[in-house]
């Protein structure tokens, strides 16, 4: 916490897919364990890519995780579920409702270092909640960039793939995966396709 106001900080680690969010996040987590401060790690429950109970990267870097409904109510679970926490990291908060953000501040009210990682835009390359929110109220932020997949230029954007096609704009926000569906795109090079939908065979609606 300060020192003098004993007050705690949100930091927020953004950016687009395969930009190290989450690599980043660990490096911090390691960096709070050497220094000998107890800490707390959640995850979304619809988040289970590296494991029910850890958060990873997409190089195979994990940390065990605490698993938190991410609906609703369900993230102000966090608020006391370890109260000697001196550190709190939450991973994919792109993932999780508004409450999150109530959560964060809460936490850091009382005096916690709050750290959230999580991607701020949506396939459709539109603002994310609740990751606009926490980056308006952190202390402080970090957006980090991939590399475009297409042109090799700074990519800030996840680009959905289906079948090897960008996805369209009705899909769901939400789909979790990896580069199986996904690719980091720079602006020039993100597509969203409109339009009259195309049926594939076998597709769920």
């Amino acid at each position: 916490m300060h020192a003098i106001t004993q007050s705690g900080w949100v930091e927020v680690i953004s950016g687009s897919m395969f930009s190290g969010k989450t690599e980043e996040l660990l490096r911090r987590l390691r960096r709070a364990e050497i220094a000998g401060q107890s800490v707390a790690v959640y995850k979304p429950a619809v988040d289970d890519r590296y494991g029910e109970t850890t958060i990873g990267t997409h190089n195979g870097r994990q940390w065990d995780a605490t698993v938190v409904d991410n609906e609703g109510d369900g993230p102000l679970e966090i608020v006391d579920a370890d109260p000697a926490a001196e550190v709190v990291a939450i991973d994919e908060a792109n993932f999780f409702s508004d409450a999150l953000v109530e959560v964060c501040n809460a936490l850091a009210d009382r005096g916690v270092r709050v750290i959230v990682s999580g991607t701020d835009q949506t396939f459709r390359g539109e603002p994310f909640a609740p990751l606009p929110q926490l980056m308006a109220t952190a202390e402080y932020v970090d957006k980090l960039r991939a590399i475009c997949t297409v042109c090799g230029e700074p990519a800030t954007r996840n680009q959905r793939l289906i079948e090897g096609e960008p996805a369209h704009v009705d899909d769901p926000t939400i789909l979790v995966g990896a580069a199986e569906s996904y690719e980091s795109r720079c602006r020039d090079c993100h597509v969203v396709r409109t339009g009259e939908r195309e049926e594939r065979p076998g597709r769920r609606a």
